[in-house]
């Protein structure tokens, strides 16, 4: 029993903060993020780190652009039509005057897009992605799994 007890206290205690928890409802936003980010709850530990990331969450990817597009108008025409889900847009490394801090995964750095938050489930995902298709507006909607990244400066 001594034994277990000695091997217990070497296994090292989990590196980092747990992954941030996702905000997908547009109606409750957080202040630090920009209309167009999705936004997620960080670390308030003090700790420096070179980046930070969400929960895994999916997406409907609606449509892909150039980098640096001006998704903006295309964006809140999804959003009005998507109450209750937020609907995002990355401008990560673009050089327009603005530092850009939230990056995505699992889409290509060099293409700008937009997406609808679809939940933390696939089966959440799956359900969205068959209220788009129906829709028939975005004929090249597709699901993926995420998450979000904050890069620090």
């Amino acid at each position: 029993m001594r034994h277990a007890l000695a091997i217990a206290l070497f296994i090292p205690a989990a590196a980092g903060a747990a992954p941030g928890q996702v905000h997908g409802d547009p109606a409750q936003p957080l202040p630090q993020f920009k209309s167009y980010e999705l936004p997620f709850e960080m670390p308030t530990d003090g700790v420096a780190r070179a980046e930070f990331r969400s929960e895994p969450f999916y997406a409907v990817i609606l449509e892909t652009f150039p980098p640096c597009f001006d998704t903006e108008p295309a964006r809140l025409r999804v959003q009005a039509a998507f109450p209750r889900n937020k609907v995002f847009a990355t401008r990560f490394g673009c050089q327009d005057g603005e530092v850009e801090r939230i990056d995505y995964t699992n889409v290509r750095s060099n293409w700008g897009f937009v997406a609808i938050f679809a939940g933390t489930t696939k089966e959440e995902g799956e359900a969205l992605l068959a209220g788009v298709k129906a829709q028939g507006r975005f004929h090249a909607a597709n699901l993926r799994q995420m998450q979000a990244v904050l890069v620090y400066p």
